[in-house]
This record gives C-alpha cells, structure tokens and sequence, in this order.
C-alpha cells in the first residue's frame, strides 16, 4: 500500500462518540496457527484498473479491502462507486485508512468513517507503515491508538490494523490499545513474521504480495485473480466458514 498525492474537497466530518468506549478485548486467535491460509482476500485503490468484479468472484475471492482514505483530507474516489458492484456479486467489502501524521488520529478517523459508511458487515483497518512520500508525516504511535479508539468508540469494533513486522516490533508494545486489534501482517517472505505485540493471538490476515498483476501466479500459489489488472494478495487465517464469520461480525 502506498499513500496517494491527490487532493479532493473534504466530506463533512463523521464525529466519534463523545462517550469513552468499553474495554474491548484482546483479538481471539484465529482457528489454525499454521503459516498458510485462505488465498481469498484482495485490496485494491483507485489506482486498480476494475474490469468486472463477477471474474473476480469466479476467480474464488471472496473479499475485498478498498482503500477509502487517507489523512484528514483524501477519500479515495473509487471505493463509493466500487462497493456496491463488488457486494452485487457476492463479495465480502471492507474498508482501510492510511495513516499520516499531519492531523490527530480521532480526525483522522472520522474522516475515514464519513468516506467508508460502514454497515454491519464492513471489515475496517488502518494501514500503519512508513510514508514513504514523507517520512516526516508519517503516523505515530499516539496517532494510530486514538485511531483505533475513535473507530471503536463509533462502531463498537476495533479495526484491524495492517502493519510490517520490523515497523512494529520496538514501537507496539503488548499493553497497546493496538495489540487489541487483528493483525493485518505485512510479510513477502514464505512464512509471516509474527510482530512481538501480537505474539499471543498471531494474524488475521497476512498480505504475502503486492501489486499482483492480473494473470501473474503469486509466490507460488496456482489461483490467478481475473476482472482487475492487478492488486494486493491477502491470506485469510482459517477456513471459508470463519472468514464469512469473522466479516460478518464486522460492524
């Protein structure tokens, strides 16, 4: 994932709730700890090329995570347009941020929540790395947690959150509000390192690709992602059953 340059009119502000929210608890592990798991998740911008999503779903993936903003003032311009085409056939949706460090986080996450509208079903995480554009506006580690809580607050769920392993480990401790959150691991070696702060309930969702081109086998793996000309390849820990389970439990 990268961050976008383009700027666009800012939406009105989504507040969070005003009132502190329960203490959630710590993402249960998933099912199977082993390093594999289902080939069936996609994230995508709108810098992805969509042709048809219906060959996306033949292609047996069963979700997809668009990006919907970033920082306080970027809303993705495809993903509205996107969600409905992508749930017309048969497609889980979900949505993520990517995190800067120019405004708070809890403007930053209402911003996010008045670009996604998320119902009940609509996966939400935070892409937490680096700005590679400018290092110096990346999120920070307060930034990320008011985040978090600020979605929590408003949803009831914690988001996900997406971040490398060498990112997290010497910066998310274990008492973090983010260690809370499902870990979207970042890893495009043969197995997920697993960051220190989530040693215990290990990962939801493991990006092991980036910037798959459509017809191109992904590290080995035999499924090829038709209807878009390429995009993210995310690993879902456990089987089709509890991925519908997990993404329904989404608020």
């Amino acid at each position: 994932m990268a961050p976008d340059q383009y700027l666009q009119t800012p939406a009105p502000q989504y507040p969070p709730a005003e009132y502190p929210p329960p203490e959630y608890p710590i993402a249960p592990a998933p099912t199977s700890r082993a390093t594999q798991g289902l080939d069936a998740v996609i994230d995508l911008s709108a810098h992805t090329a969509v042709s048809d999503f219906r060959l996306v779903r033949a292609s047996n993936i069963l979700a997809v995570i668009h990006k919907a903003s970033e920082g306080d003032f970027y809303a993705d311009s495809a993903c509205a347009a996107r969600r409905p085409q992508a749930e017309a056939a048969g497609l889980l949706w979900g949505t993520y941020h990517f995190g800067k460090g120019d405004s708070p986080g809890a403007q930053q996450a209402a911003f996010f929540l008045d670009s996604s509208r998320p119902i009940q079903g609509t996966l939400l995480a935070l892409d937490l790395e680096a700005n590679e554009g400018d290092p110096s506006n990346s999120m920070t580690l307060d930034q990320a947690e008011a985040f978090v809580q600020a979605v929590a607050s408003a949803t009831g769920r914690l988001p996900l959150v997406y971040v490398h392993p060498t990112w997290a480990n010497g910066r998310i401790t274990p008492d973090s509000i983010l260690a809370r959150c499902g870990l979207w691991v970042v890893d495009y070696h043969a197995s997920p390192e697993i960051p220190l702060a989530w040693a215990r309930s290990g990962w939801r969702l493991w990006q092991y690709a980036s910037d798959n081109y459509a017809g191109r086998r992904a590290h080995g793996h035999t499924r090829i992602v038709q209807g878009v000309d390429r995009c993210d390849r995310n690993l879902f820990n456990g089987d089709v059953a509890a991925l519908h389970r997990f993404w329904n439990a989404a608020a």
